[in-house]
């Protein structure tokens, strides 16, 4: 079922034209193809055009050909593509991400190759250098436009790039072109990026931070492999602290990446980046435009990106000389991908460097159990910012007994959190409410038969988004009108929300505050990751006194006039069976509060909760965090769950149920591989959500011990079982969510 290979280290490094090669495609095909080297031959790794049936499709040479076809019916490649060949280490490691996850390696090829238009030839685009004319007038404007060309020694810009640079419009920079001041010429669309100089800018660390850097600095002279754990309390100036590193890195001559959670979070750090760099990275996320991914995965390859900065898929560029991966907020359950290929970008950081002798730096304030387990275990090391930064101090935190506050089933923010935003807002301050539920209300209610208006393609409650006038599928994404009558028995207005979402607590808030400025932060009110980056930077500014948010605003995110986050259920996370309940929970909440008095200010954070004495709620109130990570580690270990122990979720699906409780059924039965390696089967079972856009499924799941060979296992298991053609089994390891 699975196609799993390394890299064919024998290979020759180059094949004469019509020398048999053996080349992986991005098509669903669990195999090689043999076909001739093109004209003039190619290289091991070069990228391919080839012949698949009567289309054209874009392969890599892997390895020499089988040779276990008639020669002269196989097909040559057309050509050999103009971009940098695969590197060996690359295909190693996608080799190896292909057998821990069991994608097949087709899979892994496409996730290596999302860049489009990689065969088309280079595009031409205006770009803007020194001249050798004179301006007959010269303006501040026109002064600060050869100012940033003299500095940066004559390179080129595009027009964008320049007018941004100088700060002027463009039509100041057009205007010197006429004077031959500036030089406008045509060049390739994919050109470098602006060197980044690691000694620019002004950086001023705490004894604190200096110590952390410079434990980052020995490890990237080391030129080896090695994983840091950056520990620092919210504030505390991690980010400043690898940005050291990566300025050790740039000074090494090698390539740098920073992994962040959030798209959102790209346009301050882009910032922080500039003036410590002096120029702007490489992004790659689904925020820039395809041109942009398309120069990001060339320049990359090239060596002419020195850092990018990136969402999880970036881990797969084709990096030339790889130093320094950064995983930021490394706890952040973002990191893992949850459909198509199954992995954990945290997990395949460490994975790539260890194969290109490259450090990893994962921070955050809140480490994953799994990271505070391989410190323990003498794995990684551990630097720890035990401070914040300049005048700071951590947040006073306190919660809130709801079983002692008179409050109407249809409030949610108590008489005494008010008092607290009220006297934020007096004191020109601004306050955060946290509740992480999107949309209006959870559920939509019929109080004549007692109706939850689901989805019509899946096992899932539909969420009224009041300000779409619709109800949404958090599921599939399936959208429908707000009904009027109950679809269910047909009583007209009995349709009520049950619940709330940030919608319903933005009304709550705006009619208690009429004067106050509130503004929702949550991905669905925003069309584009441009206008959720605007309206960060507006609060930032001050542009509001009560902000409302999802998780989205626990990532990161610096108001310098907040010193109030009030979390409205704090117990919200504390309900289900998820083994990393508790673990989310400690960590969201530490992350949300740690956003208040981040300038001189003291800050305060206040947990609305009706289980004020349970030991996540009483852990994160005394701040005792070694204490809570002990005992969870303890539980885990006990349990013999990750990360004392193996996971792996199977999910089958299929329009028929009962196919796939009987497959289901075989599967257990049949279990001998697993049990050879001394690994348990649970199910089969209904998955949480038990059908999502049509398809019904059916989950099961395998324990093993710490050391069990899983993936061996686990691919001899499902050999043995055929799949019918409306049958899908994916496997996931390490599962993070349990749907």
């Amino acid at each position: 079922m699975f196609a799993l290979t390394v890299v064919d280290v024998m290979a020759p490094e180059f094949f004469q034209e019509g020398e048999l090669i053996g080349v992986l495609t991005t098509q669903p095909i669990d195999r090689f193809l043999d076909y001739k080297a093109p004209e003039g031959g190619c290289h091991i790794g070069a990228f391919v055009e080839v012949p698949l049936g009567p289309r054209k499709v874009i392969g890599v040479v892997w390895s020499a050909g089988k040779g276990d076809w008639d020669y002269n019916k196989v097909r040559a490649a057309f050509r050999v593509l103009d971009v940098s060949p695969m590197r060996h280490e690359m295909r190693l490691f996608l080799g190896r991400a292909a057998e821990y996850t069991l994608t097949p390696m087709a899979a892994m090829l496409r996730l290596a190759t999302r860049a489009p238009g990689l065969g088309d030839p280079p595009s031409m685009r205006k770009i803007y250098r020194l001249g050798t004319g004179t301006a007959d007038r010269m303006t501040p404007a026109r002064e600060k436009v050869l100012g940033v060309l003299r500095d940066y020694g004559g390179l080129a810009f595009t027009l964008r790039e320049l007018a941004e640079m100088a700060d002027v419009t463009t039509s100041v920079v057009k205007g010197l072109a006429k004077l031959d001041a500036v030089v406008e010429e045509d060049a390739p669309r994919d050109t470098p990026y602006l060197r980044l100089d690691p000694g620019y800018g002004d950086k001023e660390l705490t004894a604190d931070q200096e110590t952390g850097a410079e434990a980052l600095r020995v490890g990237l002279r080391s030129q080896d492999y090695g994983t840091t754990l950056l520990k620092g309390v919210t504030g505390s100036g991690k980010t400043e602290v690898y940005l050291e590193a990566v300025a050790e890195c740039l000074a090494q001559g090698r390539q740098a990446l920073v992994l962040l959670p959030e798209i959102a979070l790209t346009a301050e750090f882009l910032t922080r980046v500039e003036a410590c760099f002096g120029a702007k990275p490489a992004e790659w996320h689904s925020g820039v435009t395809m041109t942009e991914r398309r120069r990001c995965w060339r320049m990359v390859g090239q060596g002419d990106a020195q850092l990018v900065v990136g969402a999880r898929s970036a881990l797969f560029l084709p990096y030339q000389n790889l130093g320094l991966i950064i995983v930021d907020e490394e706890h952040d359950t973002s990191y893992k991908q949850e459909d198509g290929v199954l992995y954990n970008a945290r997990d395949m950081a460490v994975l790539r460097a260890s194969i290109v002798g490259a450090q990893v730096v994962l921070a955050s304030a809140t480490p994953s159990l799994e990271s505070w387990a391989n410190v323990e275990a003498g794995k990684y090391q551990k630097v720890v910012l035990t401070s914040r930064y300049g005048a700071a101090v951590m947040p006073e935190m306190r919660s809130i007994d709801m079983r002692a506050e008179a409050l109407p089933s249809t409030k949610w923010v108590s008489g005494t959190l008010k008092r607290e935003v009220q006297a934020r807002i007096d004191k020109g301050e601004q306050s955060l409410l946290f509740i992480n539920r999107r949309g209006y209300a959870p559920i939509t209610l019929c109080r004549a038969c007692g109706h939850q208006i689901g989805c019509d393609d899946c096992d899932a409650r539909m969420v009224e988004h009041r300000f779409l006038k619709r109800l949404v599928c958090h599921q599939c994404g399936e959208t429908k009108p707000m009904p009027t009558v109950c679809p269910n028995c047909q009583a007209e207005d009995k349709l009520v929300p049950v619940g709330p979402g940030v919608e319903r607590l933005a009304e709550e808030v705006i009619e208690a505050f009429p004067k106050a400025r509130v503004a929702v932060l949550s991905s669905d009110h925003f069309g584009s990751a441009r206008a959720l980056k605007e309206q960060i930077v507006a609060i930032a500014e001050g542009e509001a006194d009560i902000i409302i948010g999802t998780q989205l605003v626990a990532k990161g995110h610096n108001f310098p006039k907040l010193t109030l986050v009030g979390v409205i259920d704090a117990d919200l996370g504390l309900q289900g069976s998820d083994l990393r309940a508790a673990e989310r929970t400690f960590q969201l909440m530490l992350q949300v509060a740690g956003r208040a008095g981040r300038t001189e200010a003291r800050g305060t954070a206040l947990l609305q909760t009706y289980q004020p004495e349970h030991p996540v709620i009483r852990s994160i109130l005394s701040g005792d965090e070694e204490g809570f990570w002990t005992a969870e580690a303890s539980e885990r270990k006990q349990a013999g769950v990750p990360p004392y122990g193996r996971m792996a979720g199977i999910v089958l699906s299929s329009p028929n149920v009962q196919e796939l409780f009987d497959l289901g059924a075989d599967m257990a039965r049949r279990d001998g591989p697993l049990r050879e390696i001394g690994a348990q089967v649970y199910g089969p079972a209904p998955a949480p959500i038990a059908r999502i856009r049509g398809r019904h499924r059916v989950r099961l799941l395998v324990k093993a011990d710490k050391g069990a060979p899983i993936q061996a296992a686990l691919t001899k298991w499902v050999a043995q079982f055929r799949l019918t053609s409306t049958l899908r089994l994916s496997i996931d390891i390490d599962p993070q969510s349990f749907y």
